[in-house]
Parts: C-alpha cells; sequence; structure tokens
C-alpha cells in the first residue's frame, strides 16, 4: 500500500490540513490495473475531523478492492470555502497523480458523514463553479465527483440545521451567507449520483435534513439511493465494534449500509 501524508494548502489553510492515501499495490498476480478512488471528509461540525470517520472507512474501502483518500481538512477557526478547495485538490491529485497508483480517474466519489456529509455535498453541488475552478486553475473536467455517499449528513441551513456546524462554518457571515450553503437549494444537473443514509431518531441532525436534500435530488433526476433506518442515534460510523464508543453504536442492521454502498459505487 501507498500511504502518504501530503499538505492541503490552499488560501487559508490551517498548518494541520492535509490528505492521506490509501493506494493499493499494483501486482502482477492480481490483473487490476484501475481501482476506484474514495475520498473521505469525516464529520465533526467544522470543529474538529472525526478519527472513527477516518482511517477505518479508508481501510474498509480498502477492503471492497477501492482506493481511499482521507482529507483532514481545516476546521473552525477556518471558514468557507477553504474546506471545500482542500477537498477539491484531493480530487484533482487523485486525477492527475493517483494514476500512476492505479486510480481510475473516471471513477473519483466522495463519502463524507454529518459536518463531512455537508462538506462533500457541498463539493458535489459546487465543483463547477467559477469560485472553485479558478482557485484551482484548472478544468471543470478535472474537479468533477462520480458520485457521492452522504452519511447522516447536515444539510440544510433552515428550520432543521445543526447550527454549530453552520457557525463554525462561516463565522460572522452567518447571517449573511447560511442560505448559500443550504443545500437543497443549490442541487443541479450537476450533482453526482448520490447514496445517502440516516437515522430516524438522528437527535442531533435531524433526518429532515437527508429528506430535504433527497426531495431535491429526485425533481433535479439525479440517480438517488437513500435508506432511512428505524433505529440508532447520530455519528454511528461503520456501525460495528471498529468505530462504536458504546453499545448502543453496534447496530448490525444499520451496518448493512456500508456493502450497500460499495454495491451503488461499483454500479457507477
Amino acid at each position: 500500500m501507498t500511504h502518504k501524508k501530503i499538505p492541503l494548502a490552499v488560501a487559508g489553510s490551517s498548518p494541520s490540513a492535509a490528505m492521506y492515501t490509501y493506494f493499493l499495490d499494483l501486482s502482477p498476480e492480481v490483473p487490476i490495473r484501475k481501482r476506484p478512488t474514495v475520498i473521505v471528509c469525516p464529520g465533526g461540525g467544522y470543529a474538529f475531523t472525526s478519527d472513527r470517520e477516518a482511517e477505518p472507512i479508508a481501510l474498509r474501502f480498502n477492503a471492497a478492492g477501492m482506493n481511499a483518500v482521507v482529507v483532514r481538512y481545516s476546521v473552525v477557526p477556518v471558514r468557507f470555502p477553504t474546506a471545500l478547495l482542500e477537498v477539491a485538490t484531493a480530487v484533482r491529485y487523485v486525477r492527475e497523480e493517483g494514476v500512476q497508483y492505479g486510480c481510475d480517474p473516471d471513477k473519483v466519489f466522495l463519502i463524507g458523514f454529518s459536518a463531512g456529509g455537508h462538506l462533500a455535498a457541498s463539493y458535489g453541488n459546487f465543483w463547477n463553479q467559477p469560485f472553485v475552478t479558478q482557485a484551482l486553475g484548472c478544468a471543470p473536467a478535472q474537479l468533477r465527483p462520480n458520485g457521492q455517499i452522504l452519511a447522516y449528513p447536515v444539510i440544510t441551513s433552515g428550520p432543521f440545521a445543526h447550527h454549530d456546524s453552520f457557525h463554525n462554518l462561516l463565522g460572522d457571515r452567518y447571517e449573511a451567507e447560511k442560505d448559500s450553503v443550504s443545500l437543497e437549494k443549490s442541487v443541479s444537473e450537476a450533482t453526482p449520483p448520490t447514496f445517502l443514509w440516516h437515522t430516524q431518531p438522528d437527535d442531533c441532525v435531524p433526518v429532515e435534513n437527508a429528506l430535504l436534500f433527497v426531495s431535491a435530488l429526485h425533481k433535479a433526476g439525479i440517480q438517488t439511493e437513500f435508506h432511512l433506518f428505524p433505529a440508532g442515534g447520530h455519528g454511528l460510523s461503520l456501525c460495528d465494534r471498529l468505530t462504536s464508543n458504546s453499545e448502543t453504536q453496534m447496530l448490525p442492521h444499520n451496518a448493512k449500509w456500508f456493502d450497500l454502498a460499495v454495491e451503488f459505487l461499483w454500479s457507477l
């Protein structure tokens, strides 16, 4: 495996911002020369990036035959759109440099959890906008995501908002800009195919976040798969012993989301 830490340095990045590659070795014994790559955006309310939603996720994708990159993006006091531009940098790296490690440039996917889900979905909505392409100095085609997985994502800044995430993301620009990052309002035909899951009892990020986004995806004609689980709270990650910090987070039924998501990605 090629496991490297690569600093992320766009305008405003924090010194700790970096991406970590988990690229499976190419072997003459295995007739695979190109693999899908999943870029992982951990959650943490834009205040930190969760360990539970970082390396364990990358390794599970490796076990499924995919490459992975974990993005430890800039958080508070760094504001929007710095983290989004860091994700764009990771996408461009996979497309341009990842080919030598067997990354398929036509299968670059994102996964985001909670506030990381907001980041991934923001990228999915805004990847072709001038403020992204001009900052990266490249054509939109180099930045296009081929699909995304959103796990209990922060989406809306409206009545069902996780307000701390938006305050951390925008700071003193919160009132002026919160509507522009309420993502159910910016879905377009350029938004990539989306797999999304949430739990009905989530008492941190209300399930209405997912429902609003799914509705917007449906209206835009975006290929969508949505799973709503009847049990479990927020921040479940893989729902198993590898990522659970309590017995209540070990939910075998919910844990099926991962295999379903992998099947979705392989279909794209």
